[in-house]
């Protein structure tokens, strides 16, 4: 089930974190994310476990997507699809135009997930990440809910 996420859900998100992403945040920058409403963030709970997450920051007319992330054990389900659609519904109803994001290049699997979602290459971040890989800037337009599931799904 899709819900979005709280304060409550923290030590699900940093257990998540850890799992997928090997401890990407702190639990200081989960709770921010948690806690400030301009900073959606919806996860999919199998039990008490968080399975999937997506998050992002509503600024002005724009969603920037911060975090997807799925359990790796669940990873190719569609979960990351689920709840990045759901992230991309909720700004579009509360009037974000478009939506952002930053993947590593050598991201092929992510690469492969917004692009099912509708995102495009927009730009090059040259040496980006830690590891000196380059970020590819990925942008798609929001028009309402419904058009944003349409293009998911498509």
């Amino acid at each position: 089930m899709a819900l979005e996420l709280g304060l409550e859900h923290l030590p699900a998100c940093l257990a998540l974190d850890q799992r997928a992403l090997g401890g990407l945040w702190t639990a200081a920058q989960w709770s921010s994310e948690l806690q400030e409403p301009r900073r959606p963030c919806w996860g999919l709970l199998e039990g008490e476990q968080l399975i999937a997450v997506a998050c992002g920051w509503l600024v002005v007319d724009e969603l920037h997507i911060t975090v997807v992330a799925v359990d790796p054990a669940r990873q190719r389900q569609g979960l990351g699809r689920r709840v990045l659609e759901r992230l991309l519904e909720q700004a579009a109803a509360l009037g974000a135009a478009h939506a952002t994001l930053e993947v590593a290049a050598s991201n092929g699997a992510a690469l492969a997930l917004y692009g099912r979602c509708g995102f495009s290459t927009a730009g090059v971040r040259r040496g980006y990440y830690r590891n000196g890989d380059d970020a590819l800037v990925q942008w798609r337009r929001l028009h309402d809910a419904q058009e944003v599931r349409i293009a998911a799904h498509s």
